[in-house]
């Protein structure tokens, strides 16, 4: 689905991309390589919403941004995604912790002591 329009619904014409959709997305395309943002750090970034707003836009919207770089603050990898955002992940070299051996399906979590990113200099476009 592209970035500036959703599919129409019941024929109604495509509708833009919901203000504040498009700059949570616009923080996402900012997280460099390697690095993750949690749900609440992009709010918190934006000073508007909260992580359920932002989990909300990537569910709806985030497919055409690095959607693996936006996380829950607990390092887990996102239900259903794992093996897609691993890869992501162990490509970029994104900081994973190893999975205790009782972990259901051993997948790593983010290290996110080493992973987050704050935004340092950049400009919040404000």
């Amino acid at each position: 689905m592209s970035r500036e329009s959703r599919e129409p619904e019941d024929g109604d014409s495509a509708e833009e991309l919901p203000e504040y959709a498009e700059r949570v997305l616009e923080v996402a395309e900012l997280i460099p390589s390697g690095r993750v943002m949690t749900y609440g750090d992009v709010a918190e970034w934006l000073e508007e919403g909260g992580p359920r707003q932002v989990g909300r836009v990537m569910a709806l919207y985030g497919g055409a941004v690095p959607w693996w770089r936006v996380v829950r603050a607990d390092g887990v990898l996102l239900p259903g995604h794992e093996l897609r955002a691993l890869g992501h992940y162990r490509e970029e070299g994104t900081p994973l912790r190893e999975a205790a051996r009782s972990a259901e399906g051993h997948v790593p979590r983010i290290d996110m002591a080493r992973a987050r990113w704050d935004g340092g200099g950049q400009d919040h476009g404000r």
